[in-house]
């Protein structure tokens, strides 16, 4: 009978790398899938004598519907902010951006774009041989000269 008792061999700092990730994960957000979980969960559990009434029902799958919808939505405008950033009017104007020094400080760096790319779905424009996201660039101006 103790050989089925509840171990305790698993005590800090000996936890699982994969449970301890994932109980450290810092985004607090509700998705789509984490609000339908919830509304099952709560049709499961519902009181049989006392449902829940059709008017409640239809108010959660109204709200279901505008957070999948706030969501695509979301999705379009990185989409369309993204677009804007492969421009190809981008090249040969001068670009400044942040970056984090060695240090940690964040520097303001600038220079001329010679080139577009896109890697794993991310755009980047190219400034003397070094690739930057587009979406970090802070200032595009007409270059001098």
């Amino acid at each position: 009978m103790a050989d089925n008792a509840i171990s305790t061999k698993n005590v800090w700092p000996y936890y699982s790398s994969g449970n301890t990730s994932t109980a450290s994960k810092t985004d607090n957000s509700l998705g789509k899938d984490e609000f339908l979980k919830i509304l099952i969960a709560q049709l499961k559990n519902q009181d049989p004598m006392n449902p829940m009434k059709d008017q409640e029902f239809i108010a959660q799958m109204a709200q279901f519907s505008s957070v999948e919808q706030l969501s695509n939505m979301a999705n379009e405008m990185k989409l369309l902010r993204q677009s804007v950033g492969l421009s190809p009017e981008l090249i040969d104007k001068k670009v400044t951006w942040e970056e984090t020094d060695s240090t940690g400080a964040i520097v303001s760096k600038s220079g001329i774009v010679t080139s577009l790319s896109m890697k794993k779905g991310v755009q980047y424009v190219q400034v003397d041989g070094q690739d930057i996201k587009a979406e970090l660039l802070t200032r595009v101006e007409k270059a001098e000269g």
